[in-house]
């Protein structure tokens, strides 16, 4: 699709059609405040103690960056700057909270935010173990 360009001058940049930016919302960069409760925490699986490694590629296109952890079913799929297979596997299956192996936050789809896994208890232990898995090492504790 091309872009729309504003027609008063030819010097003045162009206005992007608002169906081109869908795949940018959230690429800007800066400060977000994590959400310190989720009611979608019950979506959670039972065994989030024994993960993947961080290193392990995407199941669908085995893309070894950018990659997900579905703390539902635990499937690591690649972001949606990769080929979005995450994003699809909410969309399949309504699986709403993921952890990046990227940066080790946790998203929730339905809320659209990101959590603050060192803060709400239920993550905690999942935070715990990634940043070991990740780091070989335990996380500094929180300033609370």
């Amino acid at each position: 699709m091309a872009n729309k360009a504003t027609s008063s001058s030819s010097s003045s940049p162009p206005v992007v059609a608002e169906e081109t930016q869908d795949w940018m919302v959230g690429a800007g960069s800066g400060w977000v405040e994590a959400r310190t409760s989720c009611d979608h925490l019950n979506s959670l699986s039972p065994d989030l103690i024994h993960l993947p490694t961080p290193d392990t590629p995407c199941s669908r296109c085995q893309n070894p960056v950018e990659n997900w952890l579905c703390l539902c079913c635990k499937e690591v799929l690649c972001s949606r700057f990769v080929n979005r297979h995450m994003l699809m596997h909410h969309q399949r299956t309504g699986h709403c909270l993921a952890l990046s192996y990227s940066d080790l936050s946790v998203w929730c789809f339905s809320c659209e935010a990101y959590l603050d896994a060192q803060i709400i208890l239920q993550l905690r232990p999942i935070h715990q173990a990634a940043y070991i898995l990740k780091f070989g090492e335990a996380p500094p504790l929180p300033q609370l």
